[in-house]
């Protein structure tokens, strides 16, 4: 039998590194994607070595056109068993000093590539009766309300960025709940990766971070439990109904054409 193929973006580093370190040890074949081609290749090189995989470098910038084109006519090219859109970066600060490009890369990379490089690979998917889709969110697209001084970076573009892959994620798995495609939003917390670091964090007021490699463990065994929603570090499982019941209750209103009391 043939190895089932997965693609990882974002794989030169952090959780994207993990999936597709467990990946090769669970027998896929790889596509591994980022903008750092030496990295790639060595990762490529190490786990062929170990694992006996047939790993396939793809260089591409997630922030352009041309990067997302690339990846998207891969994953509709090729017979994916699983896609994980893992590729990302923080770009905190203030909003009103954040770079307009930096806020447009953002938005490249979180969504846009996200949204493309799916829709590329779904159809086969569906077609074959197989496949699954990990895109990596984040616990920060539940920190809209959270107020500043609370301890949390401004991050309104990454935050928000986050929370679409959330929605996004959750009504792809609704449409697809008759095929045998699956589609999960994994958000983790802190993570003990480059990624804070980048972001020229304090170190010191950075509380305990999960190892990557258990953020992994948890979104596979998500996956093949059928979770659309994992948040690897929750043990809580009815937060996350008491979660879901609150935005059902919220959005019944729209059964009613009705004015609210307080707004007349």
């Amino acid at each position: 039998m043939p190895r089932p193929l997965a693609l990882v973006t974002g794989a030169s580093a952090g959780i994207g590194q993990s999936f597709a370190e467990r990946l090769a040890h669970d027998g896929f074949n790889l596509i591994v994607v980022a903008r750092r081609r030496a990295r790639l290749e060595a990762l490529a090189k190490r786990l062929g070595a170990a694992h006996k995989t047939d790993v396939s470098v793809l260089v591409a910038d997630l922030s352009t056109a041309a990067g997302i084109a690339a990846v998207a006519a891969r994953a509709a090219a090729e017979p994916l068993e699983l896609l994980v859109n893992n590729a990302g970066f923080g770009g905190y600060g203030p909003f009103l000093e954040i770079d307009p490009q930096t806020a447009e890369d953002l938005i490249a990379v979180h969504i846009r590539a996200v949204v493309q490089v799916t829709r590329a690979a779904l159809p086969g998917m569906v077609k074959r009766a197989n496949g699954g889709i990990v895109n990596v969110s984040s616990l920060l697209a539940l920190s809209g309300s959270m107020l500043p001084g609370s301890g949390m970076p401004l991050r309104a573009v990454y935050g928000g960025a986050k929370a679409f892959l959330l929605a996004f994620s959750q009504l792809v798995a609704a449409e697809l709940a008759e095929t045998k495609v699956r589609v999960q939003v994994c958000l983790p917390g802190i993570v003990k990766t480059e990624f804070h670091d980048v972001q020229w964090l304090d170190a010191t007021r950075i509380p305990p971070r999960m190892n990557p490699d258990d953020v992994v463990r948890a979104s596979l065994k998500a996956l093949a439990k059928g979770e659309v929603l994992c948040i690897p570090p929750l043990s809580d499982v009815a937060a996350l109904q008491r979660l879901e019941e609150a935005q059902r209750a919220v959005l019944a209103v729209a059964r009613t054409p009705d004015l609210a009391a307080r707004y007349r």
